[in-house]
C-alpha cells in the first residue's frame, strides 16, 4: 500500500468527522442511538456507497470487497478501542470489580459457555465448517464494551446497580476473550485443544496482571504525588496517555491484547487521587477516537455480502439477541441477582463488537475460516448495535410483564434465593486467615517472579550485552537480584498471617498442626522461588542448597531491618491504594471543622458504654461538646451520621472537637462497662442481612417506625436498596415500597424468623 500524503489524510479525516458530526445531528434530533449514527456515517463516506464522497483511500488502494478498511483508518480505529478501554478503567478499578467480581464473573461465564456451545451447533445446522462454526461460537460469546458503555451514557444508566454488574461481566469478558484467541490461535495451528498451552495462558495472564497492578499502585500514585506542583492539566493529560499507550506495548510486548493493557493502565489511575481530573482531560480525545471507530466499523459494510448472506446473518442476529439474553438472564439468576436486575442485565449484553471483529480477523489471518465469516460478523455487529438501546429501554416493561404472567411461587422462590446469595456474615477466623495467606503468598510471590525475570532476562543481558553471561558476570547478577527480593522474600516467609485470627485459633491446639502446615507451605514456596533464581546459574542440588540457606540467613540475621523495609513498602502500596479515597473523606470531612476544633480518630472498645446505643440516646454533643463527622464499619463509610446511626464494637469514628473535649471523651469511651448478654449470642450470630420486600410483606407502605421491625428483629436498619439506588441510614419515617432491599444488622435467627412469617403469607 502507497503512503498517504498528509494532505489526503487531512482529507479522509476531515470527511470522516464532518459525515459523523452531520449523521449524529441528525440521529440525535430523532432521539436514536449515536452510535448507530456513527456506523451509518462510515457506510455512506465507505466504499462501497457511491453516493457520497469517498475516502481516498477506496478510490486509490480500493478496499477490498470483504470490507477491508484503509491502513490509516485501521489504526485510528484501534486508537479508539484503547482510549474506550482506557477511559473504561478509570471509571471502573479494580475495587469495584472485587465489589461484582462473584455475580459477574458466574454471569460471564455461564454466558459463554452457552453460547460456545450454541453457536457451534448453529453453524454445524447451517452446514458450516467445524472451524467456521467453532469461531461462531466464539465470535457470539463475546459482548462489546464500547457500545454498552455508550449506550448507558446516552441513556443516563452507568451509575444504576445492575451497570455496575454488566460493566464487571465486560471486563472479565475482555480477560475471557485474550484466552479464547490463545485457545483458537492453538486449535487452528494444531487442529487439536492444547490444555497446557490454555493453563499456561491463563497462569500467564493472571500473573501479569497482578505484577502491573502492584508495582503500578507502587510507583505510579507516588510519582503523581511528587510531580504534582509541576502538572497542569496539559502535562497530566500527555503524561496520562503516555503512561497508557506504554502499558499498551509492554501487554503487547508479552502476548496480550492492546486493549487489556489500556483498561489495566485505567485501572491504576483510577486508584490516585487524579482520576477525576485524567478522566475528565482525556474524554475528549475518547469521544474523537472513537467516533472514528465506528464510523471505520460502517465503512467495513458491504451491501454485496449482506445481500448474499442475508439468511444467515438473520440467524445469527436472532441467536445473538435472544440466545445472549437468555444465556445472561439465566446466568445472572444464578449469581444472585434479584429477577428485575437479572432482567437489565441479560437485555444490555445482547450485542457482539471489536472484540467479535478481532477473534473473525483471526481467523482469516491463520486462514482457517471461509471469508463469509467476517462481513457476517460485521452485518450482525451493526444490527445489534442499533438494538441494544431499544433492548436495556425494554428491559423494565419486560419486567413489569414478567412479574405479571409468572406464577407468584416462582417469584417469591427467585427473590428468596436472590437474598440468600448475597446474605453477607461475619467472615471466620479461619476464612480470615487462608485469605491473608494467599494474599501475602500471591502478591509476594508474584513480585519475586517478576525482579527474578527482570533481572535474569532483560537486565543482566542488557548490561552486559551478551544472553550467554559468563560466571563472574552471572553471580553478580545473582547477588543484585537477590537483594532486590530480599524483603519479599521476608514477608512471604516470616510476616504474620491475619494476626488476631491467628492468635485466637492458636490458643486452640488442635488448630495448631493445619497452622504449621500452612507455615511450612510458604517457607517452602520461598525456597522454590529462589530456587528458581539460582537454578538459572548453578546445579538444582546446589541452587536448593543455597536457597534454604539464604532464606534461614535472611529470617535470622537481617529479620530486623528486613521486618522494618518490609513495613515500608507495605504502607507505601497501601497509602497509595487507598489515597483516593481517604482523600474523598477528608474533604468531605473537612468542611464540617470548626475554627478552633480538629478530627481525632478512636476506636469503640466492645464494653464502651456507646454500645448498642443510637447517638440521640447518647447526647455526646451535649455532654461531651463533640460530633461525630464519620464511622468506618469494616469496608464501609458512614459519613456524618443521622441521629438514629447505632455504634458497635470496633466501629472506627472520626471525631471533632477541641483538646479538652477529646481528653474527657477519650477517658469516658473507655471506660468498660458490665453487659450482661442474657442471650449470649456468639459473633456469629450477629449478621448484614438483606431482606427483599415481596408481595404479600405485611409492612408494604408502612414506614419504618409503624412497622417496628427494628424491635422484632432486635436489630438496625442501615440501608435501603431502591431502583438501583441506596438509601443509607434510612429515617424512620421512609415507608417500604414493593422490591426493595432491607438491610438490616441484628440477631440473624430473629431476622430469619420475621422472614420466614413473612413468606408464610405470601
Amino acid at each position: 500500500m502507497e503512503s498517504h500524503s498528509p494532505i489526503t489524510l487531512i482529507y479522509d479525516l476531515a470527511l470522516i468527522l464532518c459525515s459523523a458530526g452531520i449523521t449524529t445531528l441528525i440521529f440525535k434530533k430523532l432521539k436514536q442511538p449515536l452510535v448507530l449514527g456513527y456506523i451509518i456515517a462510515g457506510f455512506l463516506v465507505g466504499p462501497h456507497f457511491d453516493f457520497f464522497p469517498s475516502l481516498s483511500g477506496s478510490e486509490s488502494h480500493g478496499a477490498s470487497s470483504d470490507g477491508a478498511i484503509d491502513e490509516n483508518i485501521k489504526t485510528w480505529s484501534e486508537i479508539g478501542v484503547i482510549f474506550l478501554l482506557f477511559t473504561l478503567g478509570l471509571e471502573f478499578s479494580f475495587k469495584k470489580l472485587v465489589k461484582v467480581g462473584g455475580a459477574a464473573s458466574i454471569t460471564t461465564f455461564f454466558q459463554i459457555i452457552c453460547m460456545l456451545f450454541i453457536g457451534y451447533f448453529a453453524g454445524q445446522l447451517m452446514g458450516w465448517p467445524w472451524m467456521d462454526s467453532i469461531f461462531l461460537g466464539a465470535i457470539l460469546s463475546i459482548s462489546s464494551t464500547s457500545i454498552v458503555v455508550k449506550a448507558f451514557e446516552e441513556l443516563g444508566l452507568k451509575n444504576k446497580k445492575f451497570a455496575q454488574v454488566v460493566y464487571g461481566t465486560l471486563i472479565v469478558e475482555d480477560l475471557v476473550a485474550i484466552l479464547l484467541m490463545v485457545l483458537l490461535s492453538t486449535m487452528a495451528i494444531s487442529r487439536d485443544i492444547a490444555e497446557g498451552e490454555l493453563l499456561m495462558s491463563v497462569f500467564k495472564l493472571v500473573f501479569f496482571l497482578v505484577l502491573w497492578f502492584a508495582a503500578g499502585i507502587f510507583f505510579i500514585p507516588s510519582f503523581l504525588r511528587w510531580a504534582k506542583k509541576m502538572m497542569n492539566d496539559e502535562t497530566l493529560l500527555v503524561v496520562s496517555i503516555g503512561l497508557c499507550f506504554a502499558m499498551v506495548l509492554l501487554a503487547e510486548k508479552v502476548g496480550f491484547s492492546q486493549a487489556l493493557g489500556a483498561f489495566i493502565m485505567g485501572s491504576i489511575l483510577a486508584e490516585t487521587t487524579s482520576a477525576e481530573r485524567i478522566e475528565h482531560l482525556v474524554k475528549p480525545v475518547r469521544d474523537l477516537f472513537g467516533a472514528i471507530f465506528f464510523v471505520s466499523v460502517g465503512m467495513m459494510i458491504v451491501p454485496e455480502k449482506i445481500i448474499e448472506h442475508a439468511l444467515p446473518i438473520l440467524i445469527v442476529t436472532l441467536i445473538t439477541i435472544f440466545g445472549k439474553t437468555g444465556s445472561s438472564f439465566v446466568g445472572a439468576l444464578l449469581s444472585g441477582q434479584p429477577l428485575k436486575q437479572s432482567v437489565q442485565i441479560s437485555m444490555s449484553r445482547a450485542q457482539i463488537g471489536e472484540f467479535s471483529f478481532i477473534i473473525a480477523q483471526l481467523g482469516l489471518t491463520l486462514k482457517v475460516t471461509s471469508e463469509f465469516l467476517y462481513p457476517i460478523t460485521i452485518a450482525v455487529s451493526a444490527i445489534t448495535t442499533f438494538t441494544t438501546p431499544y433492548m436495556i429501554k425494554l428491559s423494565e416493561p419486560l419486567y413489569e410483564r414478567m412479574e405479571r404472567k409468572l406464577p407468584a411461587r416462582w417469584i417469591a422462590n427467585i427473590n428468596r434465593y436472590s437474598t440468600g446469595a448475597q446474605h453477607i456474615n461475619a467472615e471466620s477466623e479461619w476464612k480470615i486467615l487462608i485469605k491473608s495467606f494467599f494474599q501475602i503468598a500471591i502478591i509476594n510471590g508474584v513480585v519475586i517472579a517478576g525482579i527474578i525475570i527482570l533481572f535474569s532476562r532483560v537486565v543482566g543481558p542488557a548490561i552486559f550485552d551478551t544472553d550467554d553471561l559468563a560466571l563472574w558476570q552471572a553471580i553478580i547478577v545473582c547477588l543484585v537480584t537477590l537483594v532486590c527480593i530480599t524483603p519479599f522474600v521476608w514477608t512471604l516467609t516470616a510476616r504474620k498471617m491475619g494476626k488476631a485470627a491467628y492468635t485466637n485459633l492458636w490458643l486452640n491446639k488442635y488448630n495448631r498442626g493445619p497452622i504449621v502446615a500452612l507455615e511450612f507451605v510458604r517457607i517452602a514456596f520461598a525456597i522454590f522461588l529462589v530456587g528458581f533464581l539460582l537454578d538459572q546459574f548453578f546445579s538444582t542440588l546446589t541452587a536448593l542448597i543455597l536457597a534454604s540457606s539464604v532464606i534461614v540467613i535472611s529470617v535470622i540475621v537481617f529479620s530486623r531491618k528486613l521486618q522494618s523495609f518490609s513495613s515500608k513498602i507495605e504502607a507505601r502500596f497501601i497509602k497509595n491504594y487507598t489515597a483516593r479515597e481517604m482523600k474523598e473523606s477528608a474533604s468531605k470531612i473537612d468542611k464540617l471543622t470548626p475554627w478552633d476544633a480538629h478530627i481525632a480518630y478512636f476506636d469503640v472498645p466492645v464494653y464502651s458504654f456507646v454500645v448498642g446505643k443510637k447517638l440521640s440516646e447518647l447526647g455526646l454533643r451535649e455532654q461531651f461538646g463533640i460530633n461525630i463527622a464519620m464511622i468506618t464499619r469494616g469496608d464501609r463509610k458512614i459519613l456524618v451520621p443521622s441521629r438514629e446511626e447505632m455504634l458497635y464494637p470496633n466501629d472506627h469514628i472520626a471525631v471533632i472537637a477541641t483538646d479538652d473535649q477529646l481528653l474527657n471523651f477519650k477517658m469516658r469511651l473507655d471506660e468498660v462497662t458490665v453487659i450482661e448478654d442474657k442471650k449470649s449470642l456468639s459473633r456469629e450470630d450477629v449478621a448484614l442481612v438483606p431482606v427483599t420486600i415481596e408481595p404479600g410483606f405485611p409492612y408494604l407502605g408502612m414506614s419504618i417506625r409503624e412497622s417496628g421491625i427494628r424491635e422484632r428483629t432486635e436489630g438496625l436498619i442501615v440501608g435501603i436498596e431502591r431502583d438501583g439506588d441506596r438509601i443509607l441510614n434510612p429515617d424512620s419515617s421512609v415507608k417500604f415500597q414493593l422490591e426493595d432491599t432491607v438491610w438490616i444488622v441484628g440477631n440473624k435467627k430473629l431476622i430469619k424468623k420475621v422472614m420466614s412469617s413473612t413468606e408464610k403469607l405470601l
